[in-house]
C-alpha cells in the first residue's frame, strides 16, 4: 500500500523558517552581534565569528560550550545572577531572557555583555531543548553611562552642597533685602555693593534683560507663584544661568512684599547642552549606521565584481519560489567554456573583464521578470519567469550561448570563450526549486561532457544515469576499504628471443556481483570522485609484494611496471615512500598516459619525474599514438620505453601504411634511445612484423593475457608461450 500525504505547509514552514533565520543571522552580524545556538538534543553549540571575535578568538578557534568551563571566564561579582539566569531559562522559567555580565577577554581584560536569549524549541518535560541569542558588546556603553553617572553624581553633590540665594523685596518702597549665598551667586561683595537695590538688574545679561523684567512684572501683576530662567553677568565678567521660583504676599504691616530664592543651574545647563549634543549626534550616528547596514546588506547580497545577485541572493529567491511569492518555469546553469585559459595567457584582470561582460550580455537578454546571479568563479545561473514557454526556453538559451560565443577585444586581444548550459524544466511537476537547481547542475555535467557550448536538458535518462554513477562511486569506496581492488599481470616478451622482459600490473575490481572489472568499468568515475590516487597506491602496493614473493620463488622475471594517473604524481609524500621501500634500480617503471602527461607537465610534476629517476624507477609512455603529444614533449620528459597503443597496432597486419606509420614511431623511440613497446599484439604475424620493425618488446594475447599473481608463477614455471605462439603462427598457415 502507497500513502500520499502533502507536506507543502510543512515545506512552506520550514522555508519561511529558514529565510527568517538567514535574514536575522546576517542582520545581527551585521550589527556587530554575535550569534549562538545551544541545540541540547543533538548536544550542538554555535558560536558565531563574531561571539567568538568579542571574546578575542580568532574566527575558526573551537568553543567548549560546557557551562562549568565557560563559567569560570565570568568575572566573580557576576557569576551567581549569570547562573540564576541560565537556570530560569533553563527550567522553563521564563522564554525570553536578558541579563548583563563581565566576562574575560583573551588579553586578559573584563568585557561587558548584553546576553539575549530565546527557547525556541522544546522538550516533553517542557524545558527549552534549543536556546537561540545573541551577545553584544556592551563595554563602550557601559563606559558612557558611568561617565554619564559620574557627571550626575557631581550635579547632585553640587546642588546639595551649594546654598540657594534668597532675597525680599518691597514691592511699595523697592528696598531689597538677599542673603550672602544669594551675593556670591552674583558675584558681589555685600560691603562694596554701592546701590542695594540694583544687583539683579545691573547683573542682568544685555540679551536676557528685557525678557526677564517682562515675567517679574507679569508675576507679580498675578499675585500667583512664578519661575523665571536668565543669565546674568558676574562682575568678573563670567556668565551664569540662573533659575528664580518666587512669589508675591502681604505682610502683617500691609505692604506688598516679593520673595524669592535664586540658584546658580549653569552645570544643569552645560549638561542639558551635551547631552542634546550627545543626542545629535546618536542621531548621525544612527543615520550612519542605517546607510551602513543598507550598504551591507546590498553587499552581502550582491557580487561585487559584476553586481549581479550572489548565491547568496539566490538562495532568497529560491525560497520566495518554493513560498509561492514567485513563479518560474526553468532554471539555466551557465558555466563559461574556456574561461581558465584567459585567466592564466593574458591574467585575472583578463578574467575578470570577460565575467563583466558575461554579465552584461545576460543582463541584456534575459526577460524584465526573469533572475539572473552569478553563483561563484564563471557560473551564472537564470531562473525564467513562468510565462515562458519551452521553445522560448530554447531561443533564449541559443540567443545566449550565441552571445558569449562572440570574440570580446581586450588589451589588444580578441579573448573568445564560449558557454555551456544546463536546463532544467520546471513545468511538468516532477521537482521542486532545489531539486531543479541540482537537476540544472546535472544537465551542465552532461552539456560539458559532450563538448561544451551547447545546452542540454535534464532528463530522467540522464537522472538514471547519475544515480548509477553515483551508486558506483559508492561502492568504489567500499571496495577500497574491503580490498576489492586487485592487481592482475600481463606479461611482456623481448621482440626477438620471446623472453620474458617484464610485467605490467593491471587493476581489477573483484565486484561482489558483478564479478571481475576491468578499469573502462570504474575508471572515469574514480576519477570524478578522486578515487584514483587510492586506487594507484593500493594496486601498487599489491604488486611490490608479488614482486618481492617472485623473487623469492626464483621467478626470471626483470622488471614489473605499474600505471600512475595524474593525481597519483602529485601526490605529497610519494618520493619519501618510495626511497622507504628501496626497489632495486631498474625493476620498476611508472607508466604515465601520453594524454595526461607528455605536453602538460607542471613544475611539481617535472621535479617529481626526476626524482623518480634519480631512485632508479623508469618512466613508460602507455597508449603513444593517440595522443596530442609533439616530439619536444617526448624529448623533455626522455621516458625509458614507451608503449604503441593497441589501435595503430591491429591494423599493421592488413594495412601497410598502418606498418610504415608503426615502424616511424619505433625509429622516432630509437632515434632518442627510448625502448619501444607493443601492446594489443594478438597474433603471431603482428609479432613477427613488429620485430621485423625493429620493436623491442610485446604484450599481448598472442602470447599472455592478464592473470593473477598465482596464475603468472604458474604460467613462468610452465614455460610454454613459445610453443603456444609457434602453434598459433602454424595454425594461422
Amino acid at each position: 500500500m502507497l500513502q500520499i500525504q502533502s507536506i507543502d505547509v510543512l515545506k512552506q514552514a520550514l522555508a519561511i523558517l529558514q529565510q527568517n533565520e538567514t535574514r536575522w543571522k546576517y542582520a545581527l552580524e551585521s550589527a556587530h552581534q554575535g550569534v549562538w545556538d545551544h541545540d541540547f538534543r543533538s548536544n550542538e553549540m554555535f558560536y558565531s565569528s563574531h561571539w567568538k571575535t568579542i571574546r578575542g578568538m580568532a574566527a575558526d578557534a573551537a568553543v567548549d560550550g560546557a557551562l562549568d568551563l565557560w563559567i569560570e571566564n565570568v568575572h566573580p561579582a557576576d557569576r551567581e545572577h549569570v547562573l540564576e539566569s541560565i537556570r530560569r531559562q533553563d527550567e522553563g522559567e521564563v522564554a525570553f531572557n536578558t541579563f548583563q555580565y563581565r566576562e574575560r577577554h583573551t588579553n586578559g581584560h573584563w568585557v561587558w555583555i548584553e546576553s539575549r536569549g530565546a527557547s525556541i524549541e522544546w522538550g516533553p518535560d517542557g524545558k527549552p531543548s534549543r536556546i537561540i541569542g545573541t551577545d553584544t558588546d556592551i563595554t563602550e556603553r557601559k563606559k558612557a553611562e558611568a561617565q554619564l553617572e559620574e557627571i550626575s553624581r557631581r550635579l547632585r553633590l553640587a546642588l546639595d552642597v551649594s546654598k540657594v540665594g534668597v532675597f525680599e523685596a518691597n514691592l511699595d518702597t523697592g528696598a531689597v533685602v538677599r542673603d550672602e549665598q544669594l551675593l556670591r551667586i552674583y558675584g558681589v561683595d555685600a560691603a562694596t555693593l554701592a546701590q542695594p537695590g540694583a544687583v539683579l538688574e545691573e547683573r542682568l545679561h544685555p540679551q536676557d534683560r528685557a525678557g526677564a523684567l517682562s515675567r517679574i512684572a507679569a508675576g507679580v501683576a498675578s499675585a500667583a507663584p512664578f519661575t523665571n530662567a536668565f543669565r546674568i553677568v558676574r562682575p568678573d565678567g563670567a556668565i551664569r544661568h540662573i533659575r528664580s521660583s518666587s512669589a508675591t504676599f502681604v505682610d502683617a504691616e500691609g505692604e506688598r512684599k516679593l520673595i524669592g530664592a535664586n540658584w546658580d543651574i549653569t552645570e544643569d545647563v552645560a549638561l542639558r547642552d551635551e547631552l542634546e549634543r550627545a543626542r545629535q549626534l546618536a542621531e548621525a550616528r544612527n543615520r550612519e549606521l542605517e546607510a551602513a547596514r543598507t550598504r551591507i546588506e546590498y553587499n552581502a547580497l550582491h557580487d561585487h565584481l559584476t553586481g549581479l545577485p550572489n548565491r547568496r541572493f539566490l538562495d532568497q529567491r529560491l525560497d520566495d519560489w518554493i513560498g509561492e511569492k514567485v513563479a518560474y518555469c526553468a532554471i539555466l546553469h551557465i558555466d563559461l567554456d574556456r574561461f581558465k585559459q584567459i585567466n592564466d595567457t593574458l591574467g585575472h584582470q583578463a578574467g575578470d573583464a570577460m565575467l563583466v561582460h558575461t554579465a552584461q550580455v545576460l543582463t541584456s537578454i534575459i526577460g524584465e521578470n526573469d533572475f539572473v546571479a552569478r553563483i561563484g568563479g564563471d557560473e551564472f545561473l537564470v531562473l525564467c519567469d513562468a510565462q515562458h514557454s519551452q521553445d522560448a526556453i530554447v531561443m533564449l538559451t541559443d540567443q545566449i550561448i550565441d552571445a558569449l560565443r562572440q570574440p570580446v577585444p581586450y588589451g589588444g586581444h580578441l579573448c573568445r570563450f564560449g558557454a555551456s548550459v544546463g536546463i532544467a524544466w520546471t513545468l511538468d511537476g516532477t521537482a521542486d526549486a532545489k531539486q531543479s537547481l541540482l537537476n540544472a547542475d546535472i544537465a551542465l555535467y552532461r552539456a560539458k561532457g559532450l563538448g561544451r557550448n551547447r545546452y542540454e536538458f535534464f532528463t530522467k535518462q540522464l537522472q538514471t544515469q547519475i544515480h548509477h554513477a553515483k551508486h558506483t562511486a559508492d561502492e568504489i569506496i567500499k571496495g577500497l576499504e574491503d580490498g576489492a581492488f586487485v592487481a592482475f599481470y600481463q606479461p611482456q616478451f623481448d621482440a626477438r628471443t620471446l623472453d620474458i622482459a617484464g610485467v605490467e600490473t593491471l587493476a581489477r575490481w573483484a565486484h561482489p556481483k558483478l564479478g571481475l572489472l576491468a578499469p573502462d568499468y570504474f575508471l572515469k568515475i574514480a576519477d570524478d570522485i578522486n578515487a584514483l590516487t587510492a586506487i594507484d597506491r593500493s594496486i601498487a602496493a599489491q604488486a611490490l609484494r608479488d614482486f618481492k614473493d617472485w623473487e623469492t620463488r626464483g621467478l626470471s622475471i626483470p622488471r614489473i611496471s605499474v600505471n600512475v594517473s595524474s593525481p597519483r604524481l602529485r601526490e605529497p609524500g610519494l618520493i619519501e615512500s618510495l626511497k622507504q621501500i628501496g626497489i632495486p634500480r631498474g625493476r620498476l617503471s611508472f607508466e604515465l598516459l601520453e594524454s595526461i602527461f607528455l605536453d602538460d607537465l607542471d613544475e611539481n610534476a617535472t621535479q617529481t619525474l626526476s626524482d623518480l629517476k634519480a631512485l632508479g624507477i623508469d618512466i613508460e609512455i602507455d597508449d603513444f599514438g593517440t595522443g596530442h603529444a609533439s616530439i619536444v614533449g617526448l624529448m623533455k620528459l626522455n621516458p625509458n620505453r614507451l608503449k604503441i597503443d593497441r589501435a595503430l597496432v591491429g591494423p599493421i597486419s592488413e594495412s601497410a601504411e598502418q606498418r610504415k606509420l608503426v615502424g616511424s614511431i619505433i625509429d622516432i623511440g630509437h632515434s632518442l634511445n627510448i625502448e619501444v613497446i607493443a601492446e594489443g599484439v594478438e597474433t603471431r604475424q603482428h609479432a613477427d612484423i613488429l620485430r621485423d620493425l625493429g620493436c623491442d618488446i610485446l604484450q599481448g594475447y598472442a602470447f599472455a593475457r592478464p592473470m593473477s599473481s598465482t596464475d603468472l608463477v604458474r604460467f613462468v614455471m610452465a614455460g610454454q608461450w613459445r610453443e603456444n605462439s609457434e602453434r598459433q603462427a602454424a595454425g594461422a598457415a
